[in-house]
């Protein structure tokens, strides 16, 4: 986990390698825990999550009060806020990816509160899935009337779709690294030839200083 600032925490999760898993993290009262997932355009994800709060009498965490709920905001590669929203102790939130790239997913207590807290942490269960995994197929197959066999292709025109998704995005990731890699490769080049230029200005400048000198002392 890196720390972007203090009770800040920020969790590296590739949507191309896991597209959809759970998880559960501890936070205290003014904690924010933020993940960031790569995911390619026009994707969509789906985030739940449930909250239990530490009991010391019991000494387990319990399901929160309904009076502690969890703030939601993601923001998109460029910064840019898609998604900020006040939720209950339990939620359940959607967006779209319009960007290629790095999502920032953060959550924090909505609560000021510190009684609900009492000096203890809230343990908050959170399960994201990504492009194909987004579909209710039993829905799907009720309210289309699909069969078995015609499900199945659905499943896998689903899943062909996301993977172009996903090549499209490794190649977009390939294409900036490699406008970096010139880029770099150009600064490089500069600069070697800029201290070429200043070596031989110098060099120049030196020859000139000296034979300046020799000629004031009578020696050329």
């Amino acid at each position: 986990m890196m720390l972007t600032a203090p009770g800040a925490g920020i969790i590296i999760l590739f949507a191309w390698l896991s597209p959809s898993y759970a998880l559960y993290f501890h936070i205290g009262e003014t904690e924010k825990k933020c993940f960031i997932e790569e995911i390619p355009d026009e994707t969509m994800v789906i985030g739940k999550y449930r909250t239990q709060l530490w009991d010391k009498q019991m000494g387990s965490f319990l399901q929160t009060s309904p009076g502690l709920g969890m703030h939601v905001e993601i923001k998109d590669p460029d910064t840019k806020i898609i998604l900020s929203r006040q939720y209950g102790s339990d939620g359940r939130f959607t967006f779209t990816s319009h960007t290629p790239g790095e999502h920032q997913i953060c959550l924090h207590s909505n609560s000021t509160k510190m009684a609900l807290f009492a000096g203890g942490k809230l343990r908050v269960h959170l399960d994201i899935q990504v492009g194909e995994h987004t579909n209710n197929y039993p829905e799907i197959a009720a309210k289309d009337k699909l069969t078995e066999l015609q499900l199945r292709a659905r499943q896998l025109l689903d899943q062909v779709e996301q993977i172009q998704k996903e090549q499209n995005y490794q190649q977009y990731r390939e294409e900036r690294f490699r406008m970096t890699s010139e880029s770099t490769n150009q600064h490089v080049l500069w600069w070697s030839i800029a201290q070429t230029l200043i070596l031989i200005f110098t060099g120049i400048w030196q020859l000139k200083h000296l034979k300046s000198f020799f000629e004031a002392k009578k020696l050329v």
